[in-house]
């Protein structure tokens, strides 16, 4: 197979929301190339961006709304920027041209989501604010060169330095040198069996971040949202029936037909989704369905206000406006990632990573409803300002270069392994389970080196945290360090010693994590 050379000064995968706000900020000063591989995430999302710009709210409301949603996990200089910066990236978002709902007297639509005490999350076509977005960024980023192509492996110097990449295109393999990498990959969807990703996501930047030689964080934080479409398919990507549709009334119910909510937690079927959907997860479990119901009957011309969710409905012989609708958790989104600091790098030289695949801190234990895009368009920019202000020195010397390897029979068994054991609700037991299979199955597929180091985080925390469930300890005082993951000399994924400061800080704390209830 025929290998072509390409070398500019900054190479960016991925082309969602993340990957084109970096390649924007970029493209004035900087020789920027996109290179992607079918679509992400960022289209797919429903509900909206987050950003507090009313008389009646703050970026002080948001970020408590923030930190309480990530169950007091995030980082406080990290939600901090993105509250305060986010209606500003907002602002220059509609300057690009994204078109967003408004009233009829011009302001801007906006919706309540859980976990939110404000309307805060501003929609483009009711239920098809992502679509918008990536539309919006696409043609403001239009002169920008982009390659259709799958990366495979990063290349790095002698010294370990990332210097660029290779990625496989229909024409052949493409070597791509760069003074910086910027992984905008997402998240790991398809690593589970059930999710509300597209079928190309399955963690390959985070499995690319290890190889390298990256330390990523907070891995055991996996949201699952509680309303996906239960179609009855075995697994693959499930309809999102947004969360909008209970900020304007609809209802979860039980089987029997009683709120599914009641008494549970004080803002009802808005509570944070690690809640409802350990709620949704018991129902469906204790009756054999599978499912619950959501009743949206009630919510004002639902139809047109949620046009996705009605198509969805339609393909599924389901009716939105009169049919109670069957809705089971799926895996949504990583709340952790490659570690960064504030500027997107990360603890490899020239290697950068923005949005889901990175770990910022600032969605904590749990991700607030809506701080997806509005994370995408803040530390997009900020990565770019970054790299405009400086770019890493150039090093053009020769190291290694390793690959990923696809295994469709390993990662099938892995999305087994990670649903039975890895999903809503965890024991040590079942870890322990999860560990032993998927050790001699770790190599260089993606699937199977992401799972493998998930599954090695999540057994490193004993406590519950947010969206990472412990049935063997629900409600624990005390919490263990900020869990690291790097792979070891024979390319395990393990979890690396606490530093001092922070084991002690961790000893100190008396703050308990969420409960089931």
């Amino acid at each position: 197979m025929s290998t072509r050379d390409l070398e500019v000064d900054v190479v960016v995968v991925g082309a969602g929301v993340a990957g084109l706000s970096t390649a924007l900020g970029l493209a004035r000063t900087r020789d920027v190339l996109v290179v992607s591989d079918g679509e992400g995430s960022t289209g797919w999302a429903q509900g909206g961006i987050a950003a507090a710009s009313t008389p009646d709210d703050s970026p002080a409301l948001h970020a408590a709304d923030t930190r309480a949603a990530g169950d007091d996990w995030c980082d406080p200089r990290a939600v901090d920027r993105l509250v305060e910066e986010g209606p500003l990236r907002l602002a220059e978002l509609v300057a690009a041209g994204a078109r967003l709902d408004r009233e009829p007297d011009g302001r801007l639509s906006r919706s309540l989501e859980g976990g939110h005490h404000r309307r805060r999350v501003v929609h483009a076509s009711g239920d098809a604010t992502g679509a918008e977005v990536a539309r919006a960024l696409s043609a403001a980023t239009a002169e920008v060169p982009r390659l259709s192509a799958r990366v495979v492996g990063l290349l790095q110097s002698a010294s370990g330095a990332v210097a660029g990449l290779i990625c496989r295109s229909s024409d052949g393999l493409v070597r791509v040198r760069a003074r910086a990498v910027v992984l905008a990959t997402g998240g790991l969807g398809h690593v589970y069996g059930a999710t509300t990703n597209p079928a190309g996501v399955r963690g390959e930047g985070l499995a690319l971040a290890l190889l390298a030689g990256a330390t990523l964080s907070d891995l055991e934080l996996v949201q699952f949202h509680p309303t996906a479409l239960h179609t009855g398919a075995a697994g693959g990507q499930l309809p999102l029936v947004t969360e909008a549709l209970r900020g304007e009334g609809a209802r979860l119910l039980d089987l029997s037909g009683a709120p599914l909510m009641a008494g549970r937690h004080r803002l009802g079927d808005l509570a944070p989704r690690d809640v409802v959907a350990r709620e949704v997860h018991r129902a469906a479990r204790r009756t054999g369905s599978g499912h619950v119901w959501l009743d949206a009957r009630a919510v004002p011309d639902v139809v047109r206000r949620f046009p996705t969710v009605a198509a969805s409905c339609a393909t599924h012989g389901l009716d939105l406006a009169a049919d109670l609708l069957p809705v089971t958790p799926a895996q949504h989104f990583l709340c952790g990632g490659v570690t960064t600091d504030g500027w997107g790098a990360t603890d490899v030289p020239g290697l950068y990573a923005v949005g889901e695949v990175a770990a910022t801190g600032v969605h904590g234990g749990n991700r607030l409803a809506s701080n997806s895009l509005l994370e995408g368009l803040v530390y997009g920019a900020r990565v770019a300002a970054g790299l405009v202000l400086e770019l890493p020195p150039a090093d053009s010397s020769d190291g290694s270069t390793p690959l990923l390897v696809d295994s469709p029979s390993v990662a099938e068994t892995v999305r087994g392994v990670m649903d039975a054991h890895v999903g809503i609700v965890r024991s040590g037991g079942g870890l322990a389970e999860a560990a032993s299979v998927l050790r001699p199955l770790v190599g260089r597929d993606p699937v199977a080196l992401v799972g493998a180091a998930v599954v090695a985080a999540a057994a490193a925390r004993p406590e519950s945290l947010g969206c990472h469930f412990r049935s063997d300890s629900p409600a624990a005082a005390g919490r263990t360090p900020r869990v690291r993951v790097r792979l070891d000399d024979s390319g395990e994924p393990s979890v690396l010693a606490p530093p001092a400061s922070a084991s002690a800080a961790a000893q100190a704390s008396t703050s308990p994590s969420v409960s089931a209830a």
